[in-house]
């Protein structure tokens, strides 16, 4: 039952201001920890294999705690680490913050998307923004729900934790820039790794939960049109079971980059109320991912 009640628990709290106000989020933790090697290693020759030892010894050290937080009885421990390390109530409070930013002003919808996209955001219009956000629903919906839950399945603790600091490791080193071209490969490559099976679940449940199995074809073709090897699985499928046209075009750093769009037929003007369906969408997912979870949980005390 670990994993259904972390899930409950999840939903239930998401990340309350009162505890992470006075303690360090375990993300916070585990980014401080790749802060450090980034700037005591990632200097002269050497770059990739330094990246590759680092990647190593945060696999072991994720492998040693989850074992010694595994070994204490009762399970309670794995309920609360399982419910502070998902992201689905934090994920669908982010996305929603900016639909209400956009029914107040275009102004605070930007500002709410900013805090989620990596993109430039200052001359967004109303349908970049709700893009952005539906876009970020659909890929975290992947990366901070359902592919932790099925690394806490295939390893327990240890392989969620695996997971969260890979996961981690890549969204501060994975990028392709010069500095982390060399010193991020190793993460980048082994979150792909990691992502790969639990993307293509994601956009499963996301076609289940809406009944479009008639669009799985087109998700298959149009997913390799993302820059990901794996955003573009739970991209399409949302993009093909709401028809939205997603991915495109979009500003980093003052310079516009020409992506494809997926599903390039469907609704470009995006808005606040699509925002709120892809939500839906995500508490969907999250509600069928509970049964086996409860299957599991109810199989493993008969």
């Amino acid at each position: 039952m670990t994993l259904f009640l972390g899930m409950i628990l999840d939903a239930l709290l998401g990340e309350p201001k009162w505890l992470w106000s006075r303690v360090p989020h375990p993300a916070v933790l585990m980014g401080r920890l790749i802060n450090w090697a980034d700037e005591v290693l990632n200097d002269g020759p050497a770059r990739k294999a330094k990246g590759v030892l680092t990647l190593l010894v945060l696999i072991a050290l994720a492998l040693f705690v989850g074992l010694v937080l595994r070994a204490i009885p009762g399970g309670v421990v794995e309920v609360i680490v399982l419910g502070v390390l998902l992201a689905q109530r934090s994920l669908s409070d982010h996305v929603l913050a900016v639909a209400r930013g956009l029914r107040a002003s275009l102004g605070d919808g930007r500002h709410a998307v900013a805090k989620i996209v990596g993109r430039d955001t200052a001359d967004m219009t109303e349908a970049d923004v709700a893009r952005a956000a539906i876009e970020s629903g659909a890929e975290n919906l992947s990366d901070g729900v359902i592919a932790p839950i099925f690394w806490f399945v295939l390893g327990g603790l240890p392989g969620l934790l695996i997971y969260k600091l890979t996961n981690t490791a890549d969204s501060m080193i994975g990028y392709r820039t010069d500095r982390h071209a060399q010193f991020g490969w190793a993460a980048a490559r082994f979150d792909d790794l990691l992502n790969w099976i639990p993307a293509r679940i994601t956009a499963g449940l996301i076609l289940l939960v809406t009944l479009r199995f008639d669009v799985f074809e087109q998700v298959v073709d149009d997913a390799p049109l993302h820059r990901s090897p794996n955003a573009g699985w739970p991209e399409a499928a949302l993009a093909h079971a709401l028809n939205f046209a997603l991915s495109g075009p979009r500003v980093y750093d003052g310079a516009l980059q020409e992506y494809p769009f997926v599903n390039d037929r469907g609704i470009r003007e995006l808005n606040a109320d699509h925002i709120t369906e892809t939500v839906w969408i995500l508490w969907r997912v999250w509600g069928a991912a509970m049964i086996p979870a409860l299957m599991i949980g109810l199989f493993l005390i008969s």
